[in-house]
C-alpha cells in the first residue's frame, strides 16, 4: 500500500529538517511530496539536500492557499492513499504504520492524534470541536489521511478557504458517506506558535475560517458541544485571549468575506 505524504511549506527552514528526519524512517512503501509556496529562506535548499539521499522525496513549487498547494501535491501523488502533515511538525516513528492499519481495516479517512508542543499554556488549549452527522470533523490536516479516490471524488480542498479547509473537506467526506476513523496511535507532534503575534494571528484566521464554513454550509452553531466550548482550557486566560481574536476574525469575515 503506497501512501503519498503531501506537505505544503513556506519559509520552514527552521523546522523542515526535523520533519524530514521523522518521515524518512517511516514504514515503507511511501513517498514524500513537498509543495513549496515560493519560500524566501533556505527551505528548498534543505529539501534538495534530502532529495540527494532519498529518491522518494519530490519537491515542487506552487503558490496560493494551503488548499491550492495540497491539491497540487495530490495531483502529483502516485499512491492510492494520501496523508497530510505540516512543515513544522514531527511525526511518531509508527505514524504511517498506524495509518496504513486503519486503511487496511476499511477506513476511507484516517485522523490521528495531534499532540501540541511548545509554550506550556498554549499546549493545553483544546480544539473547539464541531460535530457533523455524528462525526467530529475538526480533526486537523496536520494529521489526516484520505483514500485518494475519495479525495478526488469530493473535489479536494476548497482553495477559497483561508483556514478551516480541512473541516470543510471532512464535512464533504461525511456527506459522501465516507468511513472516518480516529486512530490515537497515529501521532503527530504539532508546534504551537512561537510568539504572541503569531498566536493572535492564528486565532484571528481560525475565527475567519469558522465564519467561512457558515457562509458555505449554513448555520453551524448547533453542531458545537456547549460543554466543550466552556471547558477550563477555553475559559483560561489564554483561552479567552484566543476567543477574542477569533471573534474578531469571525466578524471580519461576516462583514467583508465573500460567499464561495
Amino acid at each position: 500500500m503506497l501512501i503519498s505524504i503531501v506537505i505544503t511549506v513556506r519559509n520552514e527552514e527552521k523546522y523542515i529538517s526535523y520533519l524530514l528526519d521523522s518521515l524518512v524512517i517511516q514504514e515503507q512503501p511511501f513517498e514524500i511530496i513537498i509543495v513549496d509556496a515560493h519560500s524566501t529562506d533556505r527551505t528548498r535548499e534543505i529539501v534538495k539536500e534530502y532529495q540527494e539521499k532519498y529518491d522518494f522525496i519530490h519537491l515542487y513549487e506552487k503558490g496560493g492557499s494551503r488548499g491550492v498547494g495540497r491539491n497540487y501535491g495530490v495531483e502529483k501523488a502516485s499512491g492510492d492513499y494520501v496523508a497530510f502533515t505540516d512543515g513544522d511538525d514531527l511525526v511518531n516513528p509508527f505514524w504511517l504504520r498506524e495509518i496504513r492499519k486503519s486503511f487496511q481495516d476499511g477506513a476511507d479517512v484516517v485522523a490521528g492524534r495531534t499532540i501540541y508542543i511548545g509554550y506550556g499554556p498554549w499546549e493545553k488549549l483544546e480544539r473547539v470541536e464541531l460535530f457533523y452527522r455524528g462525526f467530529d470533523v475538526t480533526y486537523p490536516s496536520c494529521n489526516l489521511a484520505y483514500r485518494k479516490s475519495l479525495f478526488e471524488e469530493i473535489g479536494g480542498f476548497d482553495p477559497w478557504f483561508v483556514t478551516a479547509e480541512d473541516i470543510d473537506l471532512n464535512m464533504r467526506a461525511v456527506d459522501h458517506g465516507a468511513k472516518m476513523v480516529y486512530n490515537p496511535n497515529a501521532i503527530v507532534y504539532h508546534r504551537t506558535r512561537d510568539s504572541f503575534y503569531a498566536f493572535a494571528k492564528q486565532a484571528f484566521w481560525n475565527g475567519y475560517g469558522r465564519k467561512q464554513l457558515t457562509l458555505k454550509h449554513g448555520r453551524l452553531w448547533g453542531k458545537y458541544k456547549p460543554s466543550n466550548m466552556i471547558n477550563p482550557s477555553q475559559l483560561s486566560f489564554w483561552g479567552s485571549i484566543r476567543l477574542v481574536f477569533a471573534m474578531m476574525g469571525y466578524l471580519a469575515c461576516k462583514l467583508y468575506g465573500d460567499r464561495p
